[in-house]
C-alpha cells in the first residue's frame, strides 16, 4: 500500500475548470459594466434631445401663417406662438436657467413662477437664418426649423 502514487491529473482537471469559471464571472462583470455604460449613455442623449424635440414638435404643430414670432423681453428671447385667432399665446423662454413655457392671452405678461418646467438650460437663443428657417440654440445643442406657412411670422 505504501507503493501507490497520487496522479496530478485532478488536480489539473480541477484547475482548468477554476480557470474557465473565473474567466466566466470576469466576462459577466465586465459585460454588465458595459450594459450599464452603454444605458447611462443612452439616457443622457435622450434627454439633452428631449428638450430640442420638444420645441421642434410644438412648433410644427402651430405652424401657420404668421403664428410664429420671436420677440424680446425682461427675460431675453421669447418665442411666441399665437393660437389662431383667440388671442392667447404659447410663451417659451429661459427663467432661472430653465426653460419654460405659459399660455395665456397675449396682453396678459408673463408669469415664469406659474409657467411649466420645460427643461433646464442656460442658453436660448433664436435667430432667424432666412425667410422661412429658424435657429433654436440650448445647452443641448441646435436646431434649424423649416417653416412651412409662407414665411410665418418670426
Amino acid at each position: 500500500m505504501a507503493g501507490r502514487k497520487q496522479s496530478p491529473l485532478g488536480f489539473y482537471t480541477i484547475g482548468i475548470a477554476a480557470l474557465f469559471l473565473a474567466g466566466f464571472f470576469l466576462l459577466v462583470m465586465f459585460g454588465a459594466q458595459n450594459y450599464r455604460n452603454t444605458v447611462a449613455g443612452q439616457n443622457e442623449n435622450m434627454k439633452s434631445r428631449a428638450l430640442l424635440s420638444y420645441i421642434s414638435t410644438v412648433v410644427k404643430a402651430y405652424d401657420t401663417k404668421d403664428a410664429i414670432n420671436v420677440e424680446d423681453s425682461e427675460f431675453g428671447q421669447m418665442l411666441m406662438i399665437s393660437d389662431g385667432d383667440t388671442g392667447y399665446t404659447l410663451r417659451i423662454y429661459r427663467f432661472e436657467d430653465k426653460l419654460v413655457e405659459d399660455y395665456a392671452s397675449r396682453k396678459v405678461p408673463p408669469n415664469p413662477e406659474k409657467a411649466n418646467v420645460i427643461g433646464v438650460t442656460k442658453r436660448f437663443d433664436l435667430e432667424r437664418t432666412s425667410e422661412d428657417m429658424l435657429s433654436v440654440f440650448t445647452d443641448s445643442g441646435s436646431v434649424r426649423l423649416h417653416l412651412r406657412s409662407e414665411g410665418g411670422g418670426v
